[in-house]
Protein backbone atom coordinates (compact mmCIF):
# COMPACT_ATOMS: atom_id res chain seq x y z
CA UNK A 1 0.00 0.00 0.00
CA UNK A 2 3.01 2.38 0.91
CA UNK A 3 6.35 2.60 -0.82
CA UNK A 4 9.62 1.48 0.82
CA UNK A 5 10.17 4.95 1.29
CA UNK A 6 6.85 6.10 3.02
CA UNK A 7 7.68 2.65 5.35
CA UNK A 8 11.14 3.71 6.57
CA UNK A 9 9.96 7.29 7.30
CA UNK A 10 7.50 5.77 9.79
CA UNK A 11 9.96 3.45 11.03
CA UNK A 12 11.90 7.00 11.73
CA UNK A 13 9.32 8.53 13.55
CA UNK A 14 8.43 5.42 15.72
CA UNK A 15 12.37 5.47 16.47
CA UNK A 16 12.59 8.97 17.42
CA UNK A 17 9.31 8.65 19.33
CA UNK A 18 10.50 5.82 21.31
CA UNK A 19 12.69 8.33 22.95
CA UNK A 20 11.45 11.89 22.10
CA UNK A 21 14.46 13.93 24.30
CA UNK A 22 17.08 11.83 22.90
CA UNK A 23 19.23 13.41 19.74
CA UNK A 24 19.48 10.60 17.55
CA UNK A 25 22.24 9.22 15.05
CA UNK A 26 21.04 8.74 11.55
CA UNK A 27 22.48 5.62 12.12
CA UNK A 28 21.13 4.40 15.33
CA UNK A 29 17.75 5.13 13.79
CA UNK A 30 18.90 2.91 10.69
CA UNK A 31 19.85 0.16 13.33
CA UNK A 32 16.96 0.07 15.37
CA UNK A 33 13.93 0.91 11.95
CA UNK A 34 15.91 -1.83 9.66
CA UNK A 35 16.85 1.15 7.61
CA UNK A 36 19.50 1.89 5.08
CA UNK A 37 21.71 4.33 6.14
CA UNK A 38 22.19 6.62 3.07
CA UNK A 39 18.72 6.54 1.80
CA UNK A 40 17.48 7.40 5.62
CA UNK A 41 19.18 10.15 5.60
CA UNK A 42 17.61 11.44 2.80
CA UNK A 43 14.37 10.90 4.42
CA UNK A 44 15.56 12.95 7.63
CA UNK A 45 15.88 15.68 5.65
CA UNK A 46 12.45 15.53 3.97
CA UNK A 47 10.71 14.83 7.27
CA UNK A 48 12.95 17.96 8.80
CA UNK A 49 11.66 20.19 5.80
CA UNK A 50 8.35 19.30 6.94
CA UNK A 51 9.16 20.53 10.08
CA UNK A 52 8.56 17.10 12.22
CA UNK A 53 11.82 16.32 13.05
CA UNK A 54 14.58 19.04 13.96
CA UNK A 55 18.47 18.07 13.37
CA UNK A 56 21.47 19.72 14.95
CA UNK A 57 24.68 19.45 13.74
CA UNK A 58 27.85 18.93 15.69
CA UNK A 59 29.35 16.26 18.53
CA UNK A 60 26.27 15.87 20.25
CA UNK A 61 24.11 16.43 17.26
CA UNK A 62 21.49 14.16 15.39
CA UNK A 63 17.80 14.28 14.85
CA UNK A 64 14.53 14.05 16.98
CA UNK A 65 11.19 14.93 16.75
CA UNK A 66 10.20 18.38 16.59
CA UNK A 67 6.76 17.91 18.47
CA UNK A 68 5.67 15.37 20.99
CA UNK A 69 5.06 12.05 19.81
CA UNK A 70 0.78 12.88 20.68
CA UNK A 71 1.41 15.45 18.20
CA UNK A 72 2.66 13.86 15.45
CA UNK A 73 0.27 11.51 13.25
CA UNK A 74 0.99 8.52 11.15
CA UNK A 75 -0.52 11.21 7.77
CA UNK A 76 1.97 13.78 9.25
CA UNK A 77 4.48 11.19 7.94
CA UNK A 78 3.33 10.07 5.20
CA UNK A 79 1.89 13.18 3.51
CA UNK A 80 5.33 14.59 4.16
CA UNK A 81 7.23 11.70 1.72
CA UNK A 82 4.02 10.64 -0.90
CA UNK A 83 1.07 12.60 -0.13
CA UNK A 84 -2.08 9.98 -0.60
CA UNK A 85 -3.46 10.77 -4.33
CA UNK A 86 -7.22 12.27 -3.64
CA UNK A 87 -9.32 12.64 -7.15
CA UNK A 88 -10.53 16.23 -8.12
CA UNK A 89 -11.36 15.17 -11.49
CA UNK A 90 -11.76 12.19 -14.04
CA UNK A 91 -8.58 10.38 -14.04
CA UNK A 92 -9.40 9.17 -17.85
CA UNK A 93 -10.68 12.35 -18.96
CA UNK A 94 -13.74 11.72 -19.74
CA UNK A 95 -15.43 15.17 -20.82
CA UNK A 96 -18.82 13.60 -19.45
CA UNK A 97 -17.29 13.52 -16.37
CA UNK A 98 -16.46 17.28 -16.13
CA UNK A 99 -19.52 17.68 -13.80
CA UNK A 100 -18.31 15.64 -11.10
CA UNK A 101 -16.75 12.24 -10.34
CA UNK A 102 -18.21 8.86 -11.58
CA UNK A 103 -19.20 6.55 -9.32
CA UNK A 104 -16.35 4.36 -8.93
CA UNK A 105 -14.01 7.50 -9.15
CA UNK A 106 -15.83 9.08 -6.30
CA UNK A 107 -15.91 5.42 -4.31
CA UNK A 108 -12.17 5.66 -4.71
CA UNK A 109 -11.69 9.41 -3.71
CA UNK A 110 -13.92 8.38 -0.64
CA UNK A 111 -12.06 5.41 0.63
CA UNK A 112 -9.09 7.81 0.30
CA UNK A 113 -10.64 10.23 2.34
CA UNK A 114 -11.36 7.53 5.05
CA UNK A 115 -7.97 6.13 4.96
CA UNK A 116 -6.96 9.76 5.33
CA UNK A 117 -8.65 10.22 8.63
CA UNK A 118 -7.60 7.07 10.21
CA UNK A 119 -4.22 7.98 9.77
CA UNK A 120 -4.36 11.36 10.93
CA UNK A 121 -5.84 10.25 14.07
CA UNK A 122 -3.21 7.61 14.99
CA UNK A 123 -0.15 9.03 16.56
CA UNK A 124 3.44 7.86 16.84
CA UNK A 125 2.69 8.06 20.80
CA UNK A 126 -0.34 5.52 20.07
CA UNK A 127 1.76 3.49 17.99
CA UNK A 128 4.05 2.86 21.07
CA UNK A 129 1.65 2.18 23.52
CA UNK A 130 -0.45 -0.46 21.38
CA UNK A 131 -0.02 -3.68 22.86
CA UNK A 132 1.35 -6.29 20.12
CA UNK A 133 3.57 -8.83 19.66
CA UNK A 134 7.16 -7.21 19.37
CA UNK A 135 7.99 -3.59 18.43
CA UNK A 136 6.32 -1.71 15.10
CA UNK A 137 9.68 -1.41 13.55
CA UNK A 138 10.89 -4.34 12.04
CA UNK A 139 11.42 -8.10 12.46
CA UNK A 140 15.47 -9.39 13.01
CA UNK A 141 16.08 -12.60 11.84
CA UNK A 142 17.53 -15.04 14.77
CA UNK A 143 20.74 -16.06 14.36
CA UNK A 144 20.89 -20.00 12.73
CA UNK A 145 22.37 -21.96 14.88
CA UNK A 146 24.16 -25.40 13.18
CA UNK A 147 23.25 -28.80 14.56
CA UNK A 148 26.03 -30.49 16.04
CA UNK A 149 27.83 -32.87 13.50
Amino acid sequence: MFSQTVEYALRAGVVLASDPDRSWKVREIAEAGCAPVHYLSKILQALARAGLVRSQRGLHGGYALARSPDDVSVYDLVSAIEPIPRLKRCPLGLAEHDSGLCPLHLRLDEAAERMEASLRATTLAELLRKPGPGSPLCLRAEPKTRAPG
